[in-house]
């Protein structure tokens, strides 16, 4: 049987008081649908609510991994999402979260997502997540009461990159935020390609490193 991934998409468009545009950021999507494509995954997508998903970072579609993903099937089934309430996770062996702005919008809470990714962790999948997607971790409790990021090694956008980027737009300090729920948190040069595993937790710090995060998580799944 093939290997299946579920990506999970955020549904916002606009984030913060200036009403800024988002959505998912196109790398972050395409470069690690690139890597399960290229190992034969199985990929389908989600939604919070099951609306039509938006896209970010357009103007890199020269980039051959997002050119592919626009042109190709991977665009084509982002915009056919299914509502994350209608999907049998468990038969996923991957759950991966991209980011953009948009996870920041509508992922911090969200309690089904947060059992999704409680429950897929528990069962021994893989769960990853890149940039601000690492949101989606936030406030995940097991089944033992435990945050699921204590005592992981972990990253995501930081508060340096938050401050020369969105910092009047985003609710609150990813980095802060999952550092006060125990994660260990590793954070690299500003932009620069930076993306952990521990066991089958899978995180990368920003645009660049979601290569490394769809690579990683297919290593896991080939072991």
């Amino acid at each position: 049987m093939k290997t299946k991934v579920l990506i999970i998409v955020s549904n916002a468009n606009v984030i913060g008081t200036h009403n800024r545009r988002t959505g998912t950021f196109l790398p972050e999507v395409a470069h690690p649908y690139a890597e399960f494509e290229k190992a034969g995954f199985e990929v389908d997508f989600a939604s919070l609510t099951g609306d039509t998903p938006y896209l970010d970072a357009l103007n890199l579609a020269d980039d051959p991994d997002n050119l592919k993903f626009l042109t190709g099937k991977g665009w084509a089934d982002m915009q056919q999402a299914k509502k994350l309430s209608t999907v049998d996770v468990s038969a996923y062996d991957v759950v991966f979260v991209p980011g953009g702005l948009a996870p920041m919008v509508d992922m911090p809470e969200a309690p089904l997502l947060k059992k999704v990714i409680a429950e897929t962790y528990e069962r021994n999948a893989v769960v990853g997540a890149v940039c601000h997607g690492p949101v989606s971790l936030l406030n995940v409790k097991l089944s033992d009461g435990s945050y699921l990021v204590n005592g992981k090694q972990i990253t995501s956008f930081t508060t340096e990159e938050e401050d020369n980027y969105a910092r009047k737009d985003v609710p609150f300090d990813l980095q802060t935020a999952l550092t006060s729920q125990g994660a260990i948190f590793h954070a690299a040069a500003p932009w620069s390609a930076n993306s952990i595993a521990d066991g089958r937790l899978v995180t990368g710090q920003n645009p660049a490193s979601a290569k490394g995060v769809g690579e990683k998580i297919v290593a896991i799944l080939e072991k």
